[in-house]
């Protein structure tokens, strides 16, 4: 079996560009199962109401709609899928630390082009794990 890891953000069309990607692999139905991640992204905010922290809002069950999206073309395409959420500081970390955790043949990304500009000043998950993964990173950039 060829696991793919597929790190699945909020936005819908996004992602469904790398779910096609992973559904068109040889022989997907028969010999492919893709593990879709979602990783919610720890935060801390103060304010005159007090102090909240991501682990206070923090459900592992709640997934974003993009998930079941993704899922559900997967499923179509005859692909067998888990789902996994994580909470972590910095997805891109999360991410290679779980590829690693289960042994995955291939993380499989959706990318956006940015500018050089826009790059250095948010920084960019795909980027970051395409530079810090151990194995092999399949990034599908939207036209």
């Amino acid at each position: 079996m060829y696991r793919v890891l597929l790190p699945v953000g909020g936005d819908v069309d996004h992602v469904l560009a790398a779910a096609d990607a992973v559904a068109s692999l040889p022989n997907a139905a028969d010999e492919v199962e893709a593990v879709i991640l979602n990783v919610y992204e720890g935060f801390e905010v103060s304010g005159e109401g007090g102090r909240v922290d991501s682990e206070d809002v923090w459900n592992e069950e709640n997934y974003p709609e993009s998930v079941d999206a993704v899922e559900d073309r997967l499923t179509e395409a005859g692909v067998e899928t888990t789902r996994r959420r994580e909470h972590g500081d910095d997805p891109a970390e999360t991410i290679i630390e779980v590829a690693a955790e289960l042994d995955v043949d291939n993380i499989t990304m959706s990318g956006r082009r940015r500018s050089p500009t826009g790059k250095m000043l948010f920084g960019s998950t795909t980027q970051s794990v395409l530079l810090a993964a151990d194995r092999p990173v399949t990034v599908i950039l939207e036209e």
